[in-house]
């Protein structure tokens, strides 16, 4: 018997059970993997850090801000904007806010008209000066929609919106939400993106750092939950005050049932390459502006945080995100695209590994409803970013509030 068992050692899971461990209750945290993180994993492959996926830190989030110590992951960073690649060449579009002295060079951009400039200006102004919570109230379309409301032309959405939001989104149709766009949208606006120094699993292992030591089991997984225990595959059982299942959305569904419908899964892929040199000089984020992908981001990783590649040699991740993450040949296509980008020989681009990820988010259609229950009765709780918005931010602050809902349901309303 303990207080609580937690079900996932994701970023909603450390975080649910540092805060019940901080208010005196014991935890047994059980992890199905061999490590720590969720979908927040690094691997070091020859010498070079490899994340699971295209990840990024955004360093505004609250959550971020609140649970990490952003000196200590010592964030290589990226440019403020984007270079967006097309037919004619790379144009870099900065933002006008944090780098005035590139406007000159962002006016020249033959894709973008000067109203489709002045919107965009428009449109982060209006998202910065309204807050978070402000901004997920608002009437819910979809990206695409919001967009076309804003009055962007079509030819900006392609090579600007739809690149940039559909490796942020897994969503290359900008279905999503237009509430979590503007969320992010603001995020990205008001402060720093970047690539921790040890990789993405810097990030989970600070998390952990406020779990007690011995309350993690790893390769532990759960094959059934109900009130008042959870059982494991091997068949143990451990008893428990409360049940927190925090879980991807689809495993949380197998476990709870109708109680947690899976809203669907947004897939992804990344192509990790070893180069000699960086074909591209700056810690920039290259986007896709001919939509002719299949990558349509692509960066240097070893340009924004040196260490993710050995010295002598650079770091190239091609993100693919949507439905065609999961094609065939799709390392050898990105290579393709990648000579078409960079010029020189298919052996120039040296494959380190290719990530195919068929849960990369949750899909949020409109209307996207955050802060969803995280108590469903009888002390089986669930949390994760399905929960609230599909970030490092909504897991976290999913994984908070479930763990401020087990405190007031062991302690009672009279205690809480």
């Amino acid at each position: 018997m303990t207080d609580v068992v937690i079900v996932g050692a994701g970023l909603a899971g450390l975080v649910c059970a540092a805060d019940l461990s901080r208010a005196g209750f014991e935890c047994v945290v059980l992890e199905a993997s061999d490590g720590i993180g969720g979908r927040v994993r690094t691997d070091v492959i020859d010498g070079f850090t490899l994340d699971r996926g295209f990840q990024i830190v955004l360093a505004a989030y609250p959550q971020v801000r609140r649970r990490l110590d952003l000196d200590a992951l010592a964030l290589g960073k990226f440019a403020p904007g984007a270079v967006v690649r097309t037919a004619n060449g790379m144009y870099r579009v900065a933002d006008p806010r944090r780098r005035p002295r590139q406007l000159p060079e962002d006016v020249k951009w033959p894709v973008a008209s000067a109203a489709d400039k002045l919107r965009a200006v428009r449109l982060v102004l209006d998202v910065c000066l309204h807050s978070a919570p402000d901004l997920l109230r608002r009437p819910d379309m979809s990206t695409a929609a919001r967009l076309r409301r804003a009055g962007f032309s079509d030819a900006f959405i392609t090579a600007f919106w739809r690149p940039l939001f559909a490796g942020i989104q897994l969503d290359p149709e900008l279905e999503v939400s237009a509430r979590r766009f503007e969320v992010v949208l603001r995020t990205l606006a008001l402060g720093a993106t970047g690539l921790p120094r040890g990789g993405l699993q810097a990030f989970s292992e600070q998390l952990v750092r406020a779990v007690p030591a011995g309350v993690i089991r790893l390769g532990a997984p759960a094959s059934a939950v109900r009130p008042g225990a959870v059982t494991l595959a091997g068949g143990e059982e451990i008893a428990a005050r409360a049940v927190v299942v925090a879980t991807d959305a689809p495993a949380a569904h197998r476990l709870l049932g109708d109680r947690v419908p899976d809203p669907g899964s947004r897939p992804a892929a990344c192509c990790w390459f070893a180069v000699a040199a960086p074909p591209v000089r700056g810690p920039h984020l290259i986007l896709d502006g001919e939509g002719d992908g299949p990558a349509l981001n692509v960066v240097v990783m070893s340009e924004v945080q040196p260490t993710y590649a050995p010295a002598g040699r650079a770091l190239i991740a091609a993100a693919v995100p949507g439905a065609g993450a999961l094609g065939a040949r799709l390392q050898e296509r990105v290579r393709e695209q990648l000579q078409r980008w960079f010029g020189g020989a298919a052996t120039d681009f040296e494959p380190l590994r290719t990530d195919m990820i068929s849960h990369g988010q949750p899909d949020q259609r409109p209307p996207l409803h955050p802060r969803q229950r995280v108590h469903l009765g009888e002390g089986v709780f669930v949390c994760g970013d399905h929960r609230d918005t599909a970030s490092q931010q909504g897991a976290m602050f999913s994984g908070e509030r479930a763990a401020a809902a087990v405190v007031r349901h062991l302690r009672g309303p009279s205690r809480s």
